[in-house]
């Protein structure tokens, strides 16, 4: 698997929606033949029209279709494909998926299955973190029980927050003020991350009042080097879910930005890291420390933000080095120039405590423009389904800088239009439009805690 060129790749695409089409149309910039896995609900997909071949997986529901392991493997070897993509969410970050892929012969785009398995596990990928010098966040290793959990906050200090060794999303965490609250939410932590992840394993850490959720995209050799692509801001969240981000991170100073750049790519170098990752950080605004969190073995939803910096190609560039066609540039040949922010349009209802809104979209006229970039798998008369991810859309700006690009944000989102289905744009354009977003002057907490109580009190007058 170290010297996968082959002479006719044929990539098999484990994914759907935008970053199925995202896959499909970087491929097809490379000259390699495509097959998308559908589910029946996506078998007539714009995704599925755009690949040379489409093969339906099963039914709708993920657990029979995309997530079924060995019935996505059987699909990529009996339509002859030489190479497998998981594209984000899904089987991406699943072991035991890229294990499989190897075993039959297929190259995994991504990491080695035992870079997978070391970094997916949060705890096992903390020690990888503290092996490579990077600066963790005060706090435990696997607990083995509630008293446990108590002996450890009382070492560490309040207030702390429960985490899913296992995942991610915001699934297991919870905050504890003290040793009352903590005896409260251990059980109710530990049955999520049981529930979400099949593993109710749990750590605590310190928990950073207010703090800033930042992530530097990287790719590695396979051979002991890494460059970076820069740093992210993903601090707009509402319940741990990212809703806008931005690149560079314009909080750091030049010292504090480099020296996170550096940690990133020591980590990944470290363990020999082969394709795309990111890093992401906790940032301590107010002692202006940050701190690791997790390495994401995969590309991520807001890569956009990165490729339009540094101008390029992140997911061209992961096929050209699972295809052998193309190398790792050198960090001096990687030039990030201007601000980049991308807004995720959902199709969930902000007047319904954001419900999900499947169903047709009659009306769909995307923002346009100079420094405009849109991505995503629906147009008009696309049926959004109900059984997946409500994203439907990634709206993607550039600008000279910060203030240029929250201008061009804004006016992007009053162009933006769609109907038959209800989206997140009115809460977007809230966003953007707020003080506090354009000084630059929020937490992860800020949306839940800042703009939300105003913004549904008014939608409900």
């Amino acid at each position: 698997m170290d010297d996968p060129k082959v002479s006719h790749p044929r990539l098999f695409i484990a994914n759907r929606g935008e970053i199925a089409l995202r896959i499909i149309r970087a491929a097809h910039s490379l000259g390699i033949e495509t097959v998308l896995g559908v589910s029946m609900a996506d078998k007539d997909s714009v995704a599925a029209r755009e690949a040379e071949r489409s093969v339906v997986l099963g039914p709708a529901a993920s657990r029979d279709s995309y997530l079924n392991l060995n019935l996505v493997v059987h699909a990529a070897i009996s339509t002859g494909c030489t190479h497998i993509h998981p594209g984000y969410g899904f089987l991406s970050e699943r072991p035991d998926f890229a294990e499989l892929c190897a075993a039959e012969g297929l190259v995994f785009v991504g990491p080695r299955p035992q870079t997978v398995r070391a970094v997916g596990d949060k705890i096992s990928a903390k020690a990888v973190a503290d092996a490579a010098k990077v600066p963790l966040t005060p706090g435990s290793g696997k607990l083995n029980s509630l008293k446990h959990a108590l002996e450890v906050a009382d070492e560490i200090g309040y207030p702390v927050i429960t985490k899913a060794s296992a995942g991610g999303g915001g699934r297991g965490m919870l905050v504890a003020y003290d040793a009352d609250a903590l005896r409260r939410v251990y059980d109710e932590a530990s049955t999520t991350a049981r529930e979400a992840f099949g593993d109710d394993t749990l750590f605590l850490e310190v928990y950073v009042e207010r703090a800033r959720h930042l992530e530097v995209q990287l790719f590695g050799d396979g051979q002991g080097r890494a460059v970076h692509f820069g740093e992210r801001d993903c601090s707009i969240q509402r319940r741990y879910q990212k809703m806008i981000e931005e690149a560079p991170a314009d909080i750091l100073g030049d010292d504090l930005r480099s020296e996170l750049r550096a940690a990133a790519v020591n980590l990944l170098a470290s363990i020999d890291y082969l394709n795309a990752g990111t890093v992401e950080f906790l940032y301590d605004e107010g002692r202006q420390k940050f701190y690791f969190m997790e390495v994401n073995a995969r590309i991520q939803v807001e890569h956009p933000v990165s490729e339009q910096i540094s101008s390029h190609d992140l997911i061209k560039l992961q096929l050209g080095l699972a295809t052998g066609t193309i190398m790792l540039p050198e960090q001096e040949a990687i030039s990030l120039k201007g601000h980049a922010i991308e807004a995720r349009i959902l199709a969930e209802d902000t007047n319904r405590n954001f419900i999900p809104s499947p169903g047709k979209i009659t009306r769909w006229v995307p923002a346009t423009g100079p420094g405009v970039r849109v991505d995503s798998a629906v147009q008009e008369g696309s049926t959004v389904p109900p059984y997946y991810d409500s994203m439907i859309a990634k709206l993607i700006v550039s600008g000279d800088d910060r203030t240029h690009a929250v201008d061009r944000m804004s006016e992007a989102l009053k162009r933006f239009e769609v109907e038959g289905i209800a989206t997140n744009i009115p809460l977007l354009r809230a966003i953007v439009d707020h003080p506090d977003f354009r000084e630059n002057s929020i937490s992860t907490k800020w949306l839940e805690n800042t703009l939300l109580p105003g913004f549904q009190a008014e939608r409900a007058n």
